[in-house]
């Protein structure tokens, strides 16, 4: 594995899980794999549980972190190859990643979507850009269209919590007072499938995500009839791929409670956070103990550690 994007970076997800749980076990058995490593972590958008989940993993490994804020505190990007740098942009991202491979063994990167448009997004300039001029590791921090450590996490939690070998799991779009990103939604879908569990998507019309992510799940129109006998719930509003980036209903119906819930097998709940209250979710499944939203944020730690070791393992860095 050169770089950690997307599921298909790895050769098998159950396999990632267990290893990624034998470290939770002992976090602390390869803290001298990272020595005189450094972990560069660029943010283009902003975190809380990625960035210091990764910063935690990285230290588990014995790595240094660095971490810059980069709409903020650098130079403005040019991605265009032979561009004519006599607009707004003051630096081209040749120069910058190339920089940042002297610095940095592996680099994070998170940048988000503009929810413009969709052929530029989904096109992932920004990260394949990176790579192209980067000359060590690339992890996405979350990108344009995926989430990779959130899922990779979300699929821990599960394997930690799931009572039958393929478990029914309901990916269910939620109300929100803004357009948001379809990325954490396809990187779930694109996981649960990869884990060969019962994946069930469930979204108002018009809500349907890229079929790029979503072949093998079962889409549901009827959010009562994809909970039915569901094993885990797993909550995240997005905005239209169709129609895209746009708010298409903000129909409050969506909004998940205890009561929605009795058709389910005793459903564990889960979110990425953040999450905004009685908006998405109700307080009364958020708090209560079929919540795993504390067990996914824990298990970004695992999620990251697991790939910065197999990165670390793989990559020509241990031999400098």
């Amino acid at each position: 594995m050169k770089n950690f994007t997307k599921v298909s970076d790895i050769s098998s997800v159950p396999l990632m899980v267990q290893k990624a749980l034998e470290l939770k076990a002992n976090p602390f058995a390869f803290s001298a794999l990272g020595k005189n490593k450094t972990l560069g972590l660029i943010f283009m958008n902003p975190s809380l549980r990625t960035r210091l989940s990764s910063q935690k993993a990285a230290m588990n490994l014995g790595m240094n972190s660095m971490v810059m804020n980069i709409d903020k505190e650098g130079w403005s990007l040019e991605l265009t190859d032979g561009a004519v740098m006599n607009g707004t942009t003051v630096e081209h991202i040749k120069d910058a990643a190339g920089a940042m491979s002297l610095y940095c063994d592996i680099i994070g990167i998170r940048c988000f979507p503009s929810l413009v448009n969709s052929k530029e997004d989904y096109s992932e300039l920004v990260l394949s850009q990176f790579i192209k001029y980067s000359s060590v590791p690339i992890v996405s921090l979350e990108s344009a269209t995926r989430h990779p450590l959130q899922s990779f996490a979300d699929m821990i939690t599960i394997e930690e919590h799931k009572l039958q070998t393929k478990p029914k799991v309901v990916l269910t779009w939620a109300p929100h007072v803004k357009a948001l990103p379809q990325a954490v939604a396809n990187s779930f879908a694109e996981w649960a499938i990869a884990s060969n569990y019962e994946l069930v998507i469930s979204h108002p019309e018009g809500y349907e995500l890229s079929e790029e992510f979503t072949k093998g799940a079962q889409i549901e129109y009827n959010q009562q009839r994809a909970l039915q006998g569901a094993d885990f719930v797993y909550v995240k509003n997005w905005s239209s791929f169709r129609d895209y980036g746009k708010i298409l209903t903000q129909d409050d119906s969506w909004l998940l409670t205890n009561n929605k819930l009795k058709v389910t097998s005793n459903a564990k709940i889960m979110h990425c956070l953040p999450v905004r209250r009685n908006v998405e979710l109700s307080d009364e499944v958020l708090n209560s103990p079929n919540s795993l939203i504390m067990q996914q944020a824990e298990n970004r730690i695992y999620s990251a550690q697991t790939m910065l070791k197999e990165l670390l393992e793989n990559s020509s860095i241990l031999k400098l």
